[in-house]
This record gives structure tokens, sequence and C-alpha cells, in this order.
């Protein structure tokens, strides 16, 4: 399915290349507008181009294919920079499980700002993206509880950090826990994260602390979901 949609986008710019130089349009800005945009760039294009008649004699095949490979060329260029820019500035997720809930449901599509941290600290209260400890090949979104330095426990499922108890807002009543954990300090370099949903959560009162080499970047907003 990806090689397909793959295989469209380079055609969709292609097309817009070659019509664009055939309209009087410029080729390139065009060109990387579908690339960078897909199907909507595309529509834009098509809209666009319907005020304007094709002008002169039909292009030559070398001048035809000049300008095909100029479009896979442009789709490659694009295609990079998206890539560059997923690794590392910012990706999009989606949040699967209900660990999160209420603040981030099953299926929530969010986006992920991973120049968060390459300046500054988590903090508490944040929600993060991270590697799962036990299994680095997995990601997982979760709410930073207490930051290193920090002594925390919890007693019937209240969160105390630095003997103070933490409000838990962002809890519903119907997704308290009341197990009990701690006290114990978080090492220099290390995070606490609990998932909101805090009787339906793997985190790290099951399987400790996360280094801060695994948490990849803050959840900035959520794209789609309830």
């Amino acid at each position: 399915m990806l090689y397909l949609i793959a295989v469209l986008g380079v055609v969709f710019v292609v097309f817009t290349v070659v019509d664009a130089e055939h309209r009087g349009r410029s080729p390139l800005c065009w060109g990387m507008l579908v690339a960078g945009t897909g199907v909507v760039g595309f529509a834009a294009y098509l809209l666009a181009c319907r005020s304007t008649p094709r002008i002169g004699p039909p292009l030559g095949p070398r001048l035809t294919a000049q300008l095909a490979l100029g479009g896979i060329a442009i789709s490659a260029v694009v295609a990079i920079v998206l890539s560059w820019m997923t690794m590392v500035v910012a990706q999009v997720a989606t949040v699967e499980g209900h660990a999160m809930e209420p603040t981030l449901a099953d299926g929530s599509a969010v986006a992920v700002n991973k120049l968060a941290y390459r300046w500054a600290l988590p903090r508490r209260g944040d929600v993060v993206m991270l590697n799962y400890p036990v299994n680095p090949d997995k990601l997982f979104v979760k709410r930073v509880i207490a930051e290193e330095g920090d002594l925390v426990r919890i007693d019937d499922g209240r969160v105390f950090v630095n003997d103070v108890l933490r409000a838990d807002k962002e809890v519903a009543p119907d997704a308290r826990a009341h197990d009990n954990w701690g006290p114990q300090m978080i090492p220099e370099g290390y995070y606490f994260v609990m998932g909101d949903r805090r009787n339906n959560s793997s985190d790290s009162r099951h399987w400790g602390m996360v280094p801060r080499k695994y948490v990849i970047g803050r959840v900035a907003f959520r794209l789609t979901g309830p």
C-alpha cells in the first residue's frame, strides 16, 4: 500500500511539472507543493490551472523527458526532507490502547515535538513519547510525574512527589488505582512516568524509570480523536 501511494505521488508530481510547463506556470514551485502536500496540492493545482489554457505547440519528447526526470528528482528531495523532519523535528504518531484516557483516547493521532527537549529537559506534567525501556523498539505515550532527584511514593493510589500530594486533575474518578509504591528517589538522568488511566496503564510502577535518552519528544497537540 505504501509503495502504491509513493508511485501515485511521483505520478502526480511528474504530471504537474509537465503540465505546468505547458501552461506557463512555475513547474518547480507547483511540483514542490504537490510533492509536499500530496493529494491536497494536486487538487489545488488542478483547480488553479482550470483558468490557464495550454500555450504553444506540444512539448517535444526530449523536454517532456527532462521535465519528468525533474519531477522525480523533486519527489525524491521532498521525500528525503520529510523523512529528515520525521526523524529530527516532528513526528505524527497514533496512540494505541486506553492508558492515557481521557487525555488521549485509543486511536488518537498526535503531533510529537522532537525538538522540545533538545535544549531543555522534560518537566513534571509533560505528556511525552518514549521508548519502552524493556523493549526500546516499542513506543509509549505517558505523562512525566517526577524528575531526577524527586522522592516518589504512592499510597492507596494517591501520588506524592517530595511528600506533596499530586492533584492528578487529568485522572478521571473511575480511572484511579489503589496501589502502593515506594517511596523511592528518582536517579539522576531518569524520569518516573504514568498513564492517566491509572487502573489500566503499564508504566514506571511496573517496569521502572525511563532514562533521559529514551524520551523522544513532547506531545504538542492532538490531531484527531475524541
